[in-house]
């Protein structure tokens, strides 16, 4: 016979239970609320100034508060986060050296924009696709939006403001676009200057198809894409 088995035949023969005695129970058993002095929103009550009402608002409040915990550290964090890594460069842009702090994943169009308050350089898709954002790079076009910063070091850089003469007159493309009623709501007209200017720099006497080509990148919501070609075709030849 197993110990356990002899153990409970041993109890059996004297009457006893095998198992741990029980607690007994009250015989005027007190609920939690009872102990409380009533339900238990009423304790409250006889606690303080808290009403059940009171009480319910603290629960879904704390609750909330608890919820945004991770949300409210994670922006707190936030500006620390972006602060890391941000190293001073140097960039020359429009003809001045420029000593902006500028973050590893920084584009261009947002350094020259917020960074060096350059804001005729336009943020339209943000994704290369409509051209606002076009400056010239060592006299070619690129679109700042995708330039990180970082590869614009040791380059010149010429943004729509750079392009006026020390005399305070228009490059000849700026003149031809309004000879040529180019601008309409003049949002997009920046990214099609400077694309302008790239070509006539790279090909001073262009077709009107080559033109058409050159300015495909660009997208002007207005429509004025004819306008755009015509000041093209009078300003070939001064550039």
């Amino acid at each position: 016979m197993s110990e356990t088995n002899s153990v409970a035949v041993g109890l059996a023969g004297t009457g006893a239970s095998p198992f741990p005695p029980q607690p007994a129970e009250s015989e005027n058993p007190t609920s939690a609320a009872d102990a409380l002095g009533g339900t238990p929103f009423e304790s409250f009550d006889a606690l303080g100034s808290w009403s059940r009402r009171d009480f319910i608002k603290g629960i879904i409040a704390s609750g909330v508060a608890v919820s945004g915990v991770p949300y409210l550290a994670s922006a707190a964090s936030r500006p620390a986060l972006q602060a890391t890594g941000e190293r001073i460069i140097s960039l020359n842009v429009n003809g001045q050296i420029r000593r902006p702090s500028v973050l590893p994943n920084e584009t261009l169009a947002m350094t020259i924009r917020y960074k060096l308050g350059l804001t005729g350089t336009k943020l339209g898709c943000d994704r290369a696709e409509c051209g606002a954002c076009t400056v010239l790079i060592d006299g070619v076009t690129h679109y700042s939006c995708s330039t990180l910063t970082m590869r614009a070091r040791a380059k010149e850089i010429t943004t729509v403001e750079g392009l006026e003469s020390e005399t305070g007159e228009l490059h000849p493309v700026q003149q031809a676009f309004m000879d040529e009623l180019g601008p309409q709501c003049g949002f997009c007209t920046p990214g099609q200057v400077m694309a302008a200017v790239g070509l006539l720099t790279e090909n001073p006497d262009p077709t009107r198809e080559e033109a058409r080509q050159a300015m495909s990148g660009n997208v002007c919501r207005c429509g004025a894409y004819d306008h755009y070609l015509n000041g093209i075709m009078r300003a070939a030849g001064e550039v």
